[in-house]
């Protein structure tokens, strides 16, 4: 017999306990009453959420639960229906385009295809994460100011792939890949990082390396990160804070530590059993 399910009070969710260093700053996200919908279609109902800097948090969910669309809206790739988003202090929606973009170097986004260029080496891709600060286009690694070039170097390194800088993306395994598109992110000195399924194509022992890798980057330079997972028992390795979402709600927000496997793992359960 599954756990039963925790239930919030009054819909509101806050958030998960803090070490003293993160208690008095502001959120790095709030989702006040956040809804969104694509014609008759609801994919998010009212959810409120707040998560304070450096924190990590594996957001999960069975498919089709409104996770990949709640992590567009947090980099304004879409426009909420309902509610509102603040992100560093910012509402995308209503920011202009040069504003959202700015807004934009701020927030990184890791996506569950890596996201490279496959023919360019792993230092070029990695310094494509400059791009949106840069005011002119960079065509090969030498375009690149020189500050900039041993930047990449140093957050390959951080990654473990400094040896593999000059190598083409297309010839890294797919746990290498992920770890290159980290370094990525990591260029633009991102306070919050967004992670949709990274680890979904990968195996287990890959899964593990590139979670623990950006768990141990963030820790290091204290962004936060929201990481959509399927994989519970890795959620529950990595993570701070459990959040999860079923049918457009918030379900379940609590500390990993306080959170049973038993309870996330029903998530999945009473969702399979609706659609048997």
């Amino acid at each position: 017999m599954t756990a039963p399910l925790p239930t919030p009070e009054s819909g509101r969710h806050t958030v998960a306990p803090q070490s003293p260093n993160h208690t008095n700053t502001a959120p790095s996200l709030l989702l006040e009453n956040l809804s969104m919908s694509f014609g008759a279609k609801t994919v998010l109902r009212e959810v409120n959420l707040d998560v304070r800097p450096g924190q990590f948090v594996a957001l999960v969910g069975p498919s089709g639960a409104g996770k990949s669309t709640l992590l567009r809206l947090i980099n304004g790739s879409h426009s909420p229906t309902g509610g509102s988003v603040t992100v560093l202090g910012v509402n995308p929606a209503t920011c202009g385009r040069k504003n959202l973009r700015k807004l934009r170097t701020r927030v990184g986004f890791v996506f569950q295809q890596f996201g490279l260029v496959g023919r360019l080496s792993a230092m070029e891709n990695v310094l494509m994460g400059t791009l949106g600060s840069l005011k002119m286009p960079r065509y090969g690694i030498s375009t690149y100011p020189r500050p900039l070039r041993e930047k990449a170097v140093a957050n390959l390194e951080r990654v473990g792939l400094a040896d593999q800088r000059f190598q083409r993306c297309d010839t890294l395994s797919g746990g290498q890949q992920q770890r290159v598109a980290i370094a990525r992110t990591l260029m633009q000195d991102a306070r919050i990082v967004l992670a949709d399924e990274p680890v979904a194509s990968l195996d287990p022992s890959a899964s593990l390396s590139v979670l623990n890798t950006l768990k141990k980057v963030s820790a290091e330079d204290g962004f936060t990160v929201i990481c959509s997972l399927h994989q519970v028992d890795l959620a529950l390795q990595v993570s701070d804070r459990v959040v999860a979402v079923r049918d457009g709600s918030l379900i379940l927000d609590t500390p990993t530590p306080d959170t049973s496997e038993a309870a996330v793992r029903a998530i999945y359960e009473k969702a399979k059993g609706r659609t048997a």
